[in-house]
């Protein structure tokens, strides 16, 4: 009986060999090319359609925002919202105290960061370095007074404008004071820097128009200690700013800003 079953078990025949899957073609070349090209240009859409790369070159805005910072800026933070993308997306306007990034009105390929203090409509003065916004005094925390000297015009404000000031500047003051207050006309803002002793602002060359609004600094990705002529270089691989990378990369990058959020202040 065993011997039948074990002769039955030998008789049948094994399965048929599964042929091996063929060899995966490399992908060719055109389809690689294809892929970076998208990568490339979905990189490129987000760097000047959502974010922007931005170095500080100046002291204005010190200690918020440092000489050497680089900022990536929001650029749909103030960005006119269309009938569907307005519940999409988290559009809104300046806001007083918001630190911005705008194109400097005086020659529009340069951007400046400032903080805004004053909407359209607002009345703004300041007297003996203490800013009045609709007749009262603000509370500025983020402000820092390096002189203890009064300047005439910069400290107390508007006034007569001494030989520094922009013929721009000018007209704000001819056609925009009130009662002693500088009125901010439609579409325009009235932004200075949080170093107020050393900052050429709005009281020295006018509003800034609400096109000129790039966005906001959402945050600071590097933070290197270079001297303002090196990161005003229109040219980033000037010989004399990388060979300074090269030596002092490790210890001129301000690792504990790395990384660090930008907030604003909310003015009232």
């Amino acid at each position: 009986m065993g011997s039948k079953k074990a002769r039955k078990r030998a008789a049948t025949p094994p399965p048929p060999a599964v042929a091996p899957p063929p060899p995966q073609k490399a992908p060719p070349l055109r389809n690689t090319i294809s892929e970076w090209t998208v990568t490339i240009l979905l990189l490129l859409f987000a760097t000047s359609t959502l974010l922007q790369a931005f170095v500080v070159p100046t002291g204005s805005m010190t200690s918020t925002v440092l000489i050497g910072d680089h900022l990536l800026v929001d650029k749909l933070a103030y960005a006119p919202s269309g009938p569907l993308s307005r519940y999409l997306l988290p559009y809104g306007g300046v806001q007083r105290g918001d630190i911005i990034v705008f194109r400097w009105p005086l020659d529009i390929t340069l951007n400046y960061v400032k903080r805004a203090i004053a909407l359209p409509g607002d009345r703004i003065r300041i007297v003996n370095k203490q800013v009045y916004l609709n007749g009262k005094p603000l509370e500025e925390p983020y402000k820092q007074h390096l002189s203890s000297s009064i300047d005439p015009y910069r400290d107390n404000f508007p006034g007569l404008p001494n030989p520094g000031v922009h013929e721009r500047a000018r007209e704000m003051l001819e056609k925009h004071v009130v009662n002693g207050e500088l009125v901010v006309p439609p579409d325009n803002y009235f932004a200075m820097g949080d170093n107020r002793d050393d900052s050429l602002d709005c009281r020295y060359w006018g509003f800034v128009p609400r096109e000129n609004i790039v966005g906001k600094p959402v945050i600071i990705y590097w933070s290197y200690d270079a001297p303002t002529e090196q990161l005003a270089n229109p040219n980033p691989f000037a010989p004399e700013h990388l060979f300074d990378l090269a030596q002092h990369f490790f210890t001129k990058t301000r690792w504990g800003r790395t990384f660090k959020l930008v907030h604003g202040y909310p003015i009232h």
